[in-house]
């Protein structure tokens, strides 16, 4: 399809990020127009007030203009007009989005780790730039080396969650390929023992091509994940590569995977690869799928490098499938592209045809439930204060998936402000600060810390 032809047919709602760094866009609307001053006052019931902005919250079926108020890092009232003199701080947000903090399902930050080949991110530098507050790092780690994780883990600003590798030794050649590694008891106490951090396991990259032998056979790390899963009574994931039958062994099928193998609450990730058969040679969406979702099994998007295409993924859509969650697979190897950040992923999907409301299901409440974290993903009163606020841009915009295509669509989220806990993690625009002459006469502003007035 032509771009201006594409774009003119495009549904409501194509959205991306913007680059955590980068100056403010000029069709952003904090470039056209004055904001209301950043409010301060020296009581109030509330600590801080998102005011005036639209609110969506799949999960309180939210979509209207509402003021967000936010006392001891909870959310303390969602109303239609909350007056400002009851806050002691009041942020303008007119004209900007504001859901609840992003969720991202798939992602990888043990950058500490150099025994393997990958490159890993630091969750503090990317994630509140595009808009999220949580995230869950998919088998960087195993049991072996979880504990030196978590040490990172604990310095992030950014709520982690851990899925631990079904290798001892976490994400690397030298144990996702051997089932010796696969220490099932070790991965089951490290759970029980860190059970606010992990929330299942996770399999990837096993046995893609080389000849099975009586070691490795089709099915030894799905079937051993799955055990651990079944130990600790948590859900697993997979990143899983089909093989036809070969070396006397059956077809290691996709359709046993997610029909069979796997059980409800299991994951797939990468949902959209190309190595899955999504659309058949007929250019239907294989029915598979759907059954598999009828029966509790997950699927994840899990971007990545190598792991979306356009061929799957727009037919999928346009023919009713959805993924359960939309995620990135972040690592080193695509933040400057494909992947870039989460809401460029989102973006990805509004611009396939997917209303906004539904793409913000997908990212905050979808996978805090499939994640058991419901506490998480909603602006319910009382719950943590996690708060993405973006606006939407229009214009033309071309996103590209991991093998050579791109998409057009004509709108992109520009993401202006987060909140983690109630804090201010995000907010280059300076939205929560006032002009520098209003700035507080008794406050730390106005004060030389070195003593030195000449």
């Amino acid at each position: 399809m032509k771009r201006r032809s594409f774009i003119t047919r495009s549904l409501a709602g194509g959205v991306a990020a913007g680059s955590a760094l980068s100056l403010l866009h000029p069709q952003s609307v904090l470039a056209k127009r004055p904001r209301k001053t950043f409010s301060i006052q020296e009581t109030g019931r509330y600590d801080l007030l998102l005011k005036g902005g639209h609110v969506i919250d799949p999960a309180n079926n939210i979509n209207s203009k509402m003021d967000v108020a936010i006392t001891d890092g909870n959310i303390a009232g969602i109303s239609a007009n909350i007056p400002q003199n009851e806050s002691k701080k009041t942020i303008d947000v007119s004209e900007l989005y504001v859901t609840p903090g992003f969720i991202d399902m798939h992602a990888h930050g043990f950058y500490t780790d150099l025994t393997t080949s990958y490159q890993w991110v630091r969750f503090s530098d990317i994630c509140f730039p595009s808009g999220v507050t949580t995230v869950l790092d998919v088998g960087s780690s195993g049991a072996e080396t979880f504990e030196q994780f978590k040490k990172l883990i604990d310095m992030s600003k950014v709520r982690t969650l851990a899925l631990l590798n079904i290798s001892a030794t976490g994400m690397n050649d030298k144990g996702e390929q051997d089932p010796a590694q696969y220490k099932i008891p070790s991965m089951v106490e490290m759970a029980q023992t860190y059970p606010d951090i992990i929330i299942g396991f996770k399999t990837a990259h096993y046995w893609t091509t080389p000849p099975y032998d009586k070691i490795h056979t089709p099915w030894a790390s799905v079937d051993a994940v799955i055990e651990a899963g079944r130990r600790a009574g948590l859900p697993v994931m997979f990143d899983f590569f089909p093989r036809k039958p070969s070396d006397g062994y059956p077809a290691r099928s996709y359709r046993e995977l997610i029909l069979e193998k796997g059980r409800p609450g299991d994951i797939h990730t990468h949902v959209f690869a190309r190595h899955f058969p999504i659309i058949d040679e007929n250019g239907k969406v294989n029915q598979d799928l759907f059954k598999a979702q009828e029966r509790g099994f997950i699927f994840d998007v899990g971007h990545g490098a190598g792991s979306f295409v356009y061929r799957n993924a727009v037919p999928a859509i346009q023919q009713g499938f959805r993924p359960n969650t939309i995620s990135t697979d972040l690592h080193g190897d695509n933040t400057c592209g494909p992947v870039v950040n989460m809401a460029n992923v989102i973006s990805k999907f509004l611009c396939m045809g997917l209303p906004i409301e539904d793409v913000i299901l997908r990212s905050t409440i979808n996978p805090a439930r499939i994640m058991n974290r419901p506490e998480l993903g909603q602006l319910t009163v009382g719950h943590t204060a996690d708060v993405a606020v973006f606006e939407v841009l229009k214009g033309d915009f071309s996103y590209v998936d991991t093998s050579g295509g791109k998409n057009f669509g004509d709108q992109k989220i520009y993401n202006i402000l987060t909140l983690s806990g109630g804090k201010i993690g995000f907010d280059p625009y300076g939205l929560s600060y006032p002009y520098w002459e209003n700035a507080p006469k008794d406050s730390a502003y106005w004060v030389n810390p070195s003593g030195q007035y000449f």
